[in-house]
């Protein structure tokens, strides 16, 4: 995985064969800590999603950012979870997909790709019928934004004034709830 300093990437990875990689809350949770453990120190996160088989985050990459420590500490970070839910689940072998993707978002200097790729993110469980309302799924950082929670994980102030969302929420929700063409979603994805 190559990623360079001060750039917007979409950072993801799924299950091994799509299998399931959070069973339970706590399972999300567990993941949660290890991100702001393994991930957050060499990133800012504007928004993540954790879906049952898969997950998603839009960061920005710090100016002294090191690739090699980076993908170092997202080894690590797969790797320990891995090894928990194999012993939960009483399980050998490989979780997840061996390489986790990092799309630089920014190629062309568009930010309105990445705002995009934000809202992508949030809408993903609604997208994939697990919930009807973006505030229905726990597991992203939509609640943070839309004033439902008070999250952490996320840098919300570098978020909204780089992508330029609303500070009222009733507009960020609409905004939010806004549809992406799927050739739009191809190009964040592949």
């Amino acid at each position: 995985m190559k990623i360079e300093p001060s750039k917007f990437y979409h950072l993801y990875n799924r299950g091994n064969n799509k299998q399931t990689i959070f069973f339970n809350r706590g399972n999300y949770l567990h993941f949660l800590r290890k991100v702001r453990k393994y991930i957050r120190p060499h990133v800012e996160i504007l928004s993540y999603c954790l879906m049952p088989n898969h997950f998603h985050f839009l960061i920005l990459s710090q100016e002294n950012f090191s690739s090699e420590a980076f993908s170092e500490d997202i080894r690590i970070m797969l790797s320990s979870y891995a090894k928990g839910i194999n012993k939960q689940e009483d399980r050998t072998g490989s979780l997840f997909r061996q390489n986790t993707k990092a799309k630089n978002i920014l190629q062309h200097r568009n930010y309105h790709s990445v705002l995009r790729c934000f809202h992508y993110i949030h809408q993903n469980p609604v997208k994939a019928n697990f919930v009807r309302n973006l505030e229905d799924w726990e597991f992203s950082s939509f609640m943070d934004y839309a004033g439902l929670r008070n999250g952490s994980l996320c840098n919300k102030k570098l978020a909204m004034n780089v992508l330029g969302l609303p500070d009222q929420q009733v507009k960020f929700y609409d905004a939010s709830y806004q549809a992406i063409d799927s050739q739009q979603i191809r190009k964040l994805y592949i």
